[in-house]
């Protein structure tokens, strides 16, 4: 049973997806052009193959009446999302066009106004099949999904923390502009293949967010880090604050000030659970940011204990002078590490790109803190405890957000930091040596 289900779908992403506002466009004229008081039921909506448009099925039945199928087809100026209710080009209902005059006053005089959005006949999938809970069960349901995202994005990057500072006993405080890096990676990437469907075209934004990001975590090995072996701590630290400044102005200079945009993907919302006044709902992309993040945890466990790889960067975060004693590169591995920790970053951009759909230079500065919150209360130079502190720094947002206001909730995370600096400087998993003994200085 689990065979064909995985089968099915990975066949749904590979097919052409529904582009979420266009559906919802489309469902929205849906009531203007049936007789007054009739019940609609959407009963599927196939998109077309050039992204363009949609064909929706519905039933529509009137008072005292049986209820008679339909079919409309909705035509778009351009492929992706409609930026406005004009973008809608054309409209046929049962085979038959709408004229221009009929069009523009559809356009103009119901899609444009809140009571014909508020007329939307299917705004949630599934929602007659939701389980029927309590309205705080539903409510900690959707916080709990909400904060998922986040969880994902912060536990790779703390991952990235915790690889380097594992190995060389040093902070790189220049992962949220790698992140970003990797973000922006994935728009482009998104926007050039745009009209393909979702499984080709996250799989495409992903693994070029990871390859720029694994480029920019090996230059700045070479060009910043290796160089900087024999320096104290306090050096390497000044140094990596300037290289995260350099690339947060590098970014500005070549993306411009404003945040650029993701086209939506696995975007369409569906119910979890209905409360009394309250459902809860989710999105595709939200379980497939935490699978990625999940995948990646499990790859890092089979590359640090299967591989050599995986073996020397051990040997060498154990003891430098023995690993480079029994011939261990401290250079090769130093480099593969940053490179490995530049694709952590460059995921994690990837993930929050495709989540909240954009990505922008100045977002860096928050990422950057926030991971390396989340790198600490797990225990920095720990991998496993990198995501698990990952998992609680979003929960902790999460949870704030919905309890108390959301302009204070990045003064609760830091304050989450400072008790566990205070109370347990080891962090969750960490080990109580490796947080208090002093740096070691690995031979050049």
């Amino acid at each position: 049973m689990v065979c064909p289900a995985l089968a099915a779908l990975g066949l749904a992403g590979c097919s052409p997806s529904i582009e979420t506002d266009q559906a919802r466009l489309c469902r929205m004229a849906l009531p203007a052009l049936m007789p007054p008081g009739a019940v609609l039921a959407i009963l599927s909506a196939i998109p077309d193959p050039d992204g363009r448009g949609l064909a929706v099925a519905f039933s529509a039945a009137e008072p005292g009446a049986a209820s008679e199928r339909h079919r409309a087809a909705c035509r778009f100026r351009e492929p992706g999302r409609p930026r406005e209710s004009r973008d809608l080009a054309g409209l046929t209902l049962d085979g038959e066009p709408l004229g221009e005059a009929r069009l523009f006053a559809l356009v103009r005089y119901w899609l444009a106004t809140p009571e014909g959005r508020a007329a939307d006949p299917a705004p949630l999938h599934g929602l007659q099949r939701a389980p029927r809970v309590s309205r705080p069960a539903a409510y900690a349901l959707q916080m709990a999904v909400d904060g998922l995202p986040l969880a994902a994005v912060y536990a790779l990057l703390a991952a990235a923390y915790s690889l380097i500072y594992g190995l060389i006993g040093r902070i790189n405080l220049a992962f949220g502009e790698l992140a970003a890096a990797g973000g922006y990676a994935a728009a482009m990437t998104a926007l050039a293949l745009a009209g393909l469907p979702p499984a080709p075209l996250l799989a495409a934004a992903f693994v070029m967010a990871g390859a720029v990001a694994l480029g920019w975590g090996y230059s700045t090995a070479r060009c910043v880090f290796l160089p900087l072996r024999g320096a104290r701590g306090q050096q390497t630290l000044v140094a990596s604050v300037g290289l995260a400044i350099f690339l947060e102005e590098l970014l500005r200079i070549a993306q411009g000030d404003q945040a650029s945009w993701m086209t939506p993907t696995l975007n369409q919302p569906f119910a979890l659970a209905r409360a009394p006044g309250f459902v809860a709902v989710a999105s595709p992309m939200i379980f497939v940011a935490s699978g990625v993040a999940l995948a990646v945890a499990l790859a890092l466990v089979v590359l640090f204990r299967l591989t050599r790889a995986g073996r020397e960067w051990r040997a060498y975060a154990d003891d430098p002078l023995a690993a480079e004693m029994l011939g261990v590169s401290p250079a090769a591995t130093t480099a593969r590490a940053f490179a490995l920790s530049g694709t952590l970053a460059g995921l994690a951009g990837a993930i929050m790109t495709a989540a909240f759909g954009a990505v922008g230079y100045a977002l860096s500065a928050t990422l950057t803190l926030k991971a390396l919150a989340a790198a600490i209360v797990g225990g920095i130079g720990s991998l496993p405890g990198a995501f698990l502190g990952g998992l609680v720094i979003g929960a902790v947002e999460t949870a704030w957000s919905a309890a108390f206001p959301i302009d204070d909730r990045d003064i609760a995370v830091y304050a989450l930091l400072i008790v566990f600096i205070a109370s347990r400087p080891s962090g969750l998993l960490g080990s109580r040596e490796s947080a208090v003994m002093p740096l070691r200085q690995p031979r050049s």
